[in-house]
């Protein structure tokens, strides 16, 4: 009987060989991916690893420019006379008067309490 009449070709041994080894390899990979997402512990200490390190990376990164802030007041603070600070202050205060407002009814409340608290004696 010739290939042409039906009879199949034999298989290359080589190339089942190959593609046994590449299936095997495959197979191996999938079973270490699975593996690892099943470890719930080791998943957890890479993000808490990444985490930690997303940290310290913007941390330096902010301490860096609070520096560079901090260097730039202070120069702006050597440069400027103390009564034009004074003004700037004064300013800040009058634009904004919640805060001595809230000085003022802080100190009011004080004074309440201690004079209700001699009273009582």
């Amino acid at each position: 009987m010739s290939e042409k009449n039906g009879s199949a070709a034999k298989p290359d041994l080589v190339a089942l060989r190959q593609d046994i080894r590449q299936t095997r390899a495959d197979l191996g990979e999938t079973v270490q991916a699975l593996a690892a997402r099943a470890d719930v512990k080791a998943r957890a200490r890479e993000q808490v690893q990444e985490t930690k390190q997303r940290v310290l990376t913007q941390a330096a990164a902010m301490t860096g420019r609070v520096r560079e802030a901090a260097a730039g007041a202070t120069d702006r603070v050597r440069e400027t006379p103390p009564r034009e600070l004074a003004q700037q202050a004064g300013e800040r205060v009058r634009s904004n008067p919640m805060p001595t407002m809230l000085l003022i009814a802080g100190l009011a409340a004080a004074a309440g309490i201690i004079l209700i608290i001699r009273g009582r004696r």
